[in-house]
């Protein structure tokens, strides 16, 4: 199942809109750095219950064309690290930073959200110490990539040579190589978290660091030991078939139990596999039926969806049994006077007054963003002590999203399933393993567009493991889902050992 057309959608519409007046590289460095910029820092704390001192470092890694920044945090009491794992994480967008998996669960510390659902939403934001990093069992970089954070086309390079998905995922392999090398890592247990569009460029990425004539033109044989794959993105056709329906299904039921709009008693997990018993015994043919479908069984099937997922019979029927996501977003609390985020469920705001911006109005991302990027400030000068004249650029949607290639010209926003690159990359690679984590509120990339993919792409099942966590597009915001999510992210590290 591909991405929700809500995302398909917005690409469109960045694609439509006019240029800004100054170019993506009027934000690069006025000169190409003679040499890599290493801020360095140290630290300590707890992780995982064991107490450890690690070093910083916001690091410079230059490619032809671009200055690609990465924060790495090692640990410091290690004296063979041969054996011990390096994450290398990022998130999505395309044309995000790595901010949100930074600060919401791999870095020793987090945002402060006192309230998970109802943040702080104006200065000053402030992060804490994060003791559900897994930084006692891996090291940590995570990679901004060009356009994004400090990282930025320089000079004399051109953004198409970086703002696609082939050329992104070339770029940023680069980045793993030299950071290996540079520290002495090249040996070590080799592991991707990837989030959201991320996860297309862990597929990517994955396939083309075996190399091979056809790759990269020689043997990289830079084997993984496993890919973590978070709110996946990978089928990124669209289309207009009644697959956006299925795959929704299960993450709206989720979200009506969490508002009490389902069954007494039910769980959201329990409400989710109610979703997929539904789908397959009586959904699925009723969609696939269209219009041949009687009225009395179409009356009965709108009745059974009423239970799963709080809308009444009488708004099923008028959407013909198929309700989107934006649409489920504006009716399950409309009775409130709310509505509720596509990127996070569990998230409201009124139902009047949104402006109409697909990212900037939604309850979750206009909500919980300003404490990533207000916090992130605060952090990089005060821990990181980094000191440099570029701004961080959380997400760059018009000057990198708007212009993204997907292999069929920039700003075109139709792509492929990029999981069949992954399934190649596993194909070739019998030890690697693959970790698939959804949140039961992301009605962007659902939970069953995951069952889906995995189940159409030839993924190897048997090397893959797949989660539920009680949170939205980020798995991690919310103390529940965030421990859950790291108590198996450590898992999957240790055994790679």
């Amino acid at each position: 199942m591909g991405i929700d057309r809500a995302l398909i959608g917005l690409a469109i519409a960045l694609a439509a809109l006019p240029a800004t007046a100054a170019p993506p590289q009027a934000t690069a460095p006025a000169e190409v750095p003679a040499q890599p910029r290493v801020l360095r820092s140290e630290g300590q704390g707890t992780f995982g219950g064991t107490k450890l001192r690690y070093a910083a470092a916001v690091e410079e890694f230059l490619l032809p064309g671009a200055s690609i920044f990465a924060t790495s945090y090692v640990r410091s009491d290690v004296r063979d690290a041969t054996g011990r794992p390096v994450v290398f994480a990022f998130n999505g967008g395309p044309g995000s930073s790595s901010l949100w998996l930074h600060l919401g669960v791999m870095g020793p510390r987090r945002v402060d959200f006192d309230d998970e659902t109802k943040p702080r939403t104006v200065a000053p934001f402030a992060t804490v110490a994060n003791p559900d990093s897994p930084l006692d069992v891996a090291d940590i970089v995570l990679i901004d990539p060009p356009g994004t954070g400090y990282s930025r086309v320089l000079p004399g390079g051109k953004t198409s040579e970086f703002y696609g998905v082939e050329q992104d995922a070339r770029a940023m392999v680069q980045v793993v190589q030299q950071w290996l090398r540079r520290h002495g890592r090249t040996n070590s247990p080799k592991f991707l978290v990837s989030e959201s569009y991320g996860t297309v460029r862990a597929a990517v990425m994955a396939r083309m660091m075996a190399g091979g004539p056809t790759q990269t033109g020689t043997m990289d044989a830079l084997a993984l030991n496993g890919v973590v794959l978070l709110g996946q993105a990978m089928d990124m056709r669209g289309g207009d078939d009644d697959r956006a329906y299925l795959a929704i299904l299960p993450s709206l039921a989720a979200t009506a139990c969490h508002f009490g709009k389902a069954a007494a008693g039910c769980t959201p997990a329990g409400q989710a596999e109610a979703a997929r018993h539904f789908i397959e015994s009586s959904y699925l043919a009723a969609l696939y039926a269209g219009s041949r479908l009687p009225a009395e069984r179409k009356a009965a099937v709108a009745h059974e969806m009423a239970a799963l997922i709080g809308l009444s019979e009488k708004d099923i029927l008028a959407a013909d049994l198929r309700v989107s996501g934006p649409a489920f977003a504006k009716l399950l609390l409309a009775d409130r006077g709310e509505r509720i985020g596509m990127y996070d469920a569990r998230f409201t705001l009124p139902l009047q007054g949104a402006g109409g911006d697909p990212v900037a109005d939604d309850p979750a991302m206009g909500q919980y963003v300003p404490g990533f990027v207000g916090a992130w400030a605060d952090y990089a000068a005060k821990i990181l002590k980094v000191d440099l004249d570029i701004p961080y650029e959380p997400i760059a949607f018009r000057d990198v999203n708007g212009r993204w290639d997907y292999g069929f010209g920039p700003g075109v926003p139709v792509g492929k399933n990029y999981a069949l690159d992954l399934a190649a990359a596993m194909n070739r690679n019998p030890a690697m393993r693959l970790m698939v984590g959804t949140g039961y509120y992301d009605l962007v990339t659902p939970l069953g567009s995951a069952d889906y993919v995995l189940a159409h792409a030839g993924v190897p099942l048997a090397r893959t493991s797949v989660r539920g966590y009680a949170s939205g597009h980020g798995p991690y915001l919310g103390a529940e889902a965030r421990t859950a999510l790291v108590r198996d992210l450590r898992a999957f590290l240790v055994a790679a050992k």
